[in-house]
């Protein structure tokens, strides 16, 4: 029952956004969502782009549309999958090469969504791996579909002033980063803990072995000496 119970919640999603601008709502769709259930916000575009996918939809002359993910959305309503199937299901379609045809999409989807409802999430995660094995044995993307992937996301700040950081460069972008992390953030170099933190010269001996840090800690400080560098921040 929990798990039908998404379906009735992505139609309300999906009409609240058709038919309710920023002016009725009082914010945006994915703040209002997040103010209204007390969720955060991230929760709240979660739910929004999953309803884009498995919601019911309606064609701009108004007649009802099938869900883009068809099969996977009849899944949820019967109660044969929940939210980790849906997520695999949803992450497979968006790594999946945009030239991989729509006929064989539907098909991949409905065997995805066949499956899932006899196996756990993560064993559901083996399978939609050879399924993209079989679809694209090659591995190989096209630039395009590179373009489409690219990104970087800062997290909000946490309690403690932090914020997290993922995302994907193109092979251009770790090809211009890569030399900067080599020169910034090798042993030694950059280190807040030295009086003198070593910068554009090699750092000796002493300092490499005074150096304590992870090779993500310096990353870290390796990309902020650069953008001080660079005269953005002090």
């Amino acid at each position: 029952m929990a798990r039908r119970l998404r379906a009735p919640q992505h139609t309300v999603i999906n009409q609240l956004g058709a038919q309710a601008g920023e002016e009725e709502l009082g914010a945006t769709l994915r703040s209002a969502l997040a103010d209204r259930l007390r969720i955060t916000e991230a929760e709240a575009g979660r739910r929004i782009n999953e309803a884009a996918d498995l919601g019911e939809r309606r064609a701009l002359t108004g007649e009802p549309l099938a869900p883009v993910l068809t099969a996977t959305a009849t899944a949820q309503r019967q109660g044969l999958i929940g939210e980790g199937h849906v997520r695999v299901i949803r992450s497979f379609f968006a790594h999946l090469p945009a030239e991989v045809d729509l006929p064989t999409r539907e098909a991949a989807e409905a065997d995805l969504a066949r499956t899932a409802g006899g196996y756990r999430p993560d064993e559901l995660v083996n399978y939609a791996q050879r399924i993209m094995d079989w679809l694209n044995p090659d591995g190989e993307f096209s630039d395009e579909e590179r373009a489409r992937k690219r990104g970087i996301t800062i997290g909000q700040q946490e309690h403690d002033g932090m914020s997290r950081i993922s995302g994907h460069l193109t092979p251009e972008a770790r090809a211009a980063f890569e030399p900067v992390l080599a020169k910034l953030a090798a042993p030694g170099a950059c280190n807040p803990d030295d009086d003198t933190p070593v910068i554009d010269q090699t750092p000796d001996q002493e300092a490499v072995t005074r150096d304590t840090r992870s090779q993500a800690q310096r990353n870290h400080d390796g990309i902020l000496a650069g953008l001080r560098a660079l005269g953005l921040v002090n």
